[in-house]
């Protein structure tokens, strides 16, 4: 990471770690099942069954096969989509049954999303697609453009600030999507293939800064990733194939 990257992060998410309190655990999942109907006879089962601890402040890794369960498990686990049987808990409370309404609050405050595809708005700025989520949240717009402006300064951006996407190279889309990511400084941060679409120096600068986040301020990532580099850099590495957990990283079967 350089240090003006550096800097700008201490900046940002300097000061308390973020509590310890609510238990050892940020999210919790059991017997996660999700079955998507393609049509009226023809079935795919996403997830079987899957269970997985992921611990408050630390950075994990899903790997697995195409068709693994990998994404539809982070949907879930973070607020996106429903199962169709299991439990999740986030904090230290049971999620799964929450209407729409307050999940839409928990993914608006809590949870910050890196998706595999960048889902920018193509007719705003860099800078106002990364304020919005903080305006989405509770933000003043001022406050919110000011975070901005300070997160696409650390991802490298800070002079494409007022660029629509269409203007913007496929990575530094990518790097759009992270800093919208950070800008309420939520607990958690999932990634789909958050690096997938970047070189390898901007891909390192990226993981680097979002290990700093990591260690500084305790903010669990979970990153589901094909990069073994990615991986690496994690604390742990989960893997998952046919819709379960066969490997939880801990050396340990998973589960309760």
């Amino acid at each position: 990471m350089s240090e003006q990257a550096a800097h700008v992060v201490e900046a940002l998410y300097g000061g308390e770690p973020q509590s310890q309190a609510d238990g050892a655990y940020i999210i919790q999942t059991r017997d996660l099942t999700k079955r998507y109907q393609l049509g009226r006879n023809n079935f795919v089962d996403a997830l079987r069954g899957a269970t997985l601890d992921i611990r408050r402040g630390e950075m994990a890794a899903i790997m697995g096969p195409s068709g693994s369960g990998k994404s539809t498990f982070m949907h879930i686990a973070g607020c996106l989509d429903v199962a169709d049987g299991g439990e999740v808990w986030l904090n230290g409370r049971r999620v799964d049954g929450l209407s729409a309404r307050e999940l839409v609050g928990i993914r608006r405050k809590e949870i910050g999303f890196i998706f595999q595809g960048f889902n920018l708005i193509p007719t705003l700025t860099a800078e106002e697609n990364v304020a919005l989520a903080g305006e989405y949240a509770g933000m003043g717009r001022g406050v919110a453009l000011n975070r901005a402006r300070e997160l696409l300064e650390m991802v490298g951006l800070g002079d494409r600030t007022r660029h629509v996407p269409s203007e913007l190279s496929g990575g530094q889309q990518q790097r759009v999507a992270i800093a919208r990511a950070l800008v309420n400084d939520p607990g958690i941060v999932m990634g789909d293939e958050p690096t997938g679409d970047l070189d390898t120096t901007t891909s390192e600068e990226i993981v680097g800064m979002m290990r700093t986040v990591n260690r500084e301020r305790g903010t669990t990532f979970l990153i589901v990733t094909h990069n073994p580099e990615v991986a690496s850099a994690c604390d742990r590495t989960v893997r998952m194939r046919d819709g379960v957990v066969v490997d939880d990283g801990d050396g340990t079967p998973p589960g309760p």
